[in-house]
């Protein structure tokens, strides 16, 4: 009987180097029979296999990768969502960090776990029912299917691996498994999601997979690839004709019909969340978007992977809260929303252009409060971004860049000019270094710190960089003292209803553009986008016409899944990353107070610290791992590397 283990054997001889092991008896003691004869075996293995599942959580950054405590480097801080003090350009995915196995062999390692699961279950079939044999294996199929779909969407096609390769059964050269095409993976993936939409119960424990996520993730996945069809412009062609990276045009309609068809399996199985929702009542609209993410009794969530204190735990409590919140840690305001992504919401005063209006005739708008600008943004807006002068944990969140002292008469004129990156004069300008600010006293007699207490500080990081901090998976109700690097475990939702209805919308509006007639998709791309801007407390589009370019369904995604790691992977799919940041300097708005005038004035700029971001347009696939090329002359490195 051959003996289990989670050690990849292939791993010593090709393309995968992450050797795993579980924390349990040594292989020698655990056999399969051990393993595969009683449920309790087999729950253990699927749960080892979920915890490795490749998804960009709380725990993910591209310079840090998978699964790890991030500090530095936020996934948002790359895709023009937000500024961090640590991130100031853009980049690819780092290969590794700190010895840590690359996405690459994390994956191949559980695409063979995956694999030897679904060949050894049936051997012990007899110890179970037939339903609970499909269901297991639909699991270990949509999991290989994850793991290919996060290959792919990196590195273009990849090599196939659908069976467990055994040395030395098999030689050498065998186990050097090329490339395939990348539309042969895409296929591949669709072949495994059906497969588990198929053999999967309706419903399933939380964190794990059932039919209808299946079907969700094919709905991604499918998206993604009629994208790459339609907007790739790459392509790389092996000495064997296939097609590495690219797929044919001719493809899109297929892969956006897959899409849609996937996406529309999950309608009335799921719903938005509007619990506390009320029609025109924006207090309780926002209130509802920040509860969807922490009720576990949520008809929107599909899948999510649980956290839970002390055995599985993340830091995004510490490295995000506003610094007047800040924990014991020292850590603060890492994500810091840009004015760019800001300025995309509904109900915020705009200059014909689109960015935000902050001046008449040449002069400073001034405000009695701070959130005054912002008194008719949709609620999403406020449930997604900390705005200065807003209420978190009943405290109001003080964010200003300084406070200005100088005559008001006739007007306060723009202290830079437009376009500017300098930094703001001393002259009539009371600003703070740091945290440990002098209070500046006002006419009146009263004092104001500079800065607040969440900044601008201009030597001090640990402080809002852009005028705005996160707000969108903050739990509401955590006491400062819990506010620490590895004390936070709210639940990471991978997928939600409104991405479903987001796939479903874009896909049909692509069908639409690409000629489909077989259904009238233009006007069930209107409904779903409706339904989305409906429970936001956004303005409703009045009609067909409204949806005149992809780019209203783009920004409605951009909105709505802010913060969820998926811009990124969308810029980089709609091929638009490296024309979005082309030598890009973000923008940030700065509030400052007039002393004279007991009033505030907002000054919209550009980030102050230059930071240029500039995406490469080989980053559209990115390096395999030369580790991985040195261990098998068949794996060909991609374009420009």
């Amino acid at each position: 009987m051959k003996k289990y283990t989670y050690i990849i054997l292939a791993t010593l001889l090709c393309w995968t180097t992450a050797c795993k092991k579980l924390d349990t008896l040594p292989p020698n003691i655990v056999n399969d029979n051990d393993v595969f004869s009683n449920a309790a075996g087999i729950q253990a293995y699927m749960a080892r296999m979920y915890s490795t599942l490749p998804i960009e959580d709380f725990r993910y950054s591209p310079q840090r990768g998978l699964n790890f405590f991030w500090i530095i480097s936020p996934f948002s801080a790359v895709s023009g969502e937000a500024l961090s003090r640590d991130q100031n350009n853009a980049m690819q995915e780092s290969l590794t960090f700190d010895n840590r196995p690359t996405t690459w062999s994390l994956c191949y390692g559980l695409i063979r776990d995956a694999n030897y699961f679904a060949e050894t279950l049936p051997k012990y079939a007899s110890n179970f029912t037939p339903a609970q044999i499909n269901a297991w294996l639909g699991e270990a199929r949509f999991m290989r299917a994850a793991s290919y779909f996060a290959l792919v969407k990196r590195y273009g096609g990849v090599p196939l691996v659908d069976k467990v390769l055994q040395y030395p059964q098999q030689s050498i050269d065998e186990l050097k498994i090329p490339r395939t095409s990348e539309e042969k993976i895409y296929d591949f993936i669709g072949t495994d999601l059906d497969y588990a939409y198929t053999n999967l119960p309706e419903t399933n424990q939380v964190g794990r997979a059932n039919k209808y996520v299946a079907a969700g993730f094919k709905s991604r996945a499918m998206l993604y690839a009629g994208s790459i069809a339609k907007y790739n412009n790459i392509s790389f062609v092996d000495g064997n004709g296939n097609r590495l990276c690219g797929i044919p045009a001719a493809k899109a309609v297929t892969y956006f019909k897959a899409a849609y068809d996937a996406a529309v399996l999950l309608e009335s199985k799921y719903s938005l969340y509007k619990k506390t929702w009320a029609a025109g009542d924006k207090t309780a609209q926002y209130q509802n978007y920040v509860n969807l993410f922490f009720d576990a009794t949520s008809p929107e969530n599909v899948f999510v992977r649980q956290y839970h204190y002390p055995e599985s735990v993340h830091g995004y409590d510490a490295y995000n809260v506003p610094r007047q919140l800040m924990g014991a840690n020292g850590y603060s305001s890492e994500v810091n929303p840009t004015l760019n992504f800001v300025e995309m919401f509904d109900g915020i005063p705009k200059n014909a252009d689109g960015t935000i209006k902050t001046t008449t005739g040449g002069k400073y708008d001034l405000y009695t409060n701070t959130m005054d600008l912002f008194a008719n943004a949709e609620p999403r807006l406020r449930a997604t971004v900390i705005l200065p002068g807003d209420v978190f944990k009943g405290i109001s969140v003080e964010i200003r860049r300084g406070i200005y002292t100088g005559s008001s008469a006739g007007g306060i004129s723009p202290l830079l000019p437009a376009g500017s990156t300098a930094h703001y004069p001393t002259d009539n300008i009371v600003q703070s270094a740091n945290a440990s600010q002098t209070p500046h006293k006002l006419p009146n007699g009263s004092t104001m710190n500079p800065a607040g207490l969440s900044g601008y500080f201009t030597g001090d990081g640990t402080c809002s960089v852009s005028g705005f901090s996160i707000r969108k998976n903050l739990v509401p109700d955590k006491p400062t003292s819990e506010v620490l690097e590895n004390r936070s475990d709210q639940t990471w939702i991978e997928m939600r209803y409104a991405e479903i209805l987001l796939n479903r919308a874009e896909a049909a509006y692509e069908l639409n553009s690409l000629g489909q007639n077989d259904k009238n998709y233009i006007q069930d791309a209107f409904t779903d986008i409706n339904l989305v801007r409906e429970r936001a407390g956004a303005t409703m589009l009045a009609g067909t016409s409204d949806l005149n370019n992809i780019n209203v369904i783009r920004t409605e995604r951009k909105k709505e899944l802010g913060f969820e790691n998926k811009t990124w992977w969308d810029m980089r799919r709609w091929r638009v990353a490296d024309k979005e940041q082309n030598s890009t300097i973000y923008r940030t708005l700065m509030p400052f107070y007039s002393a004279n005038d007991g009033k505030y004035f907002f000054d919209a700029r550009l980030d102050e610290r230059n930071s240029r971001y500039t995406f490469d347009v080989r980053w559209y696939y990115e390096q395999i791992p030369q580790g991985e090329i040195q261990k098998s002359q068949n794996l060909i490195q991609n374009p420009g590397y």
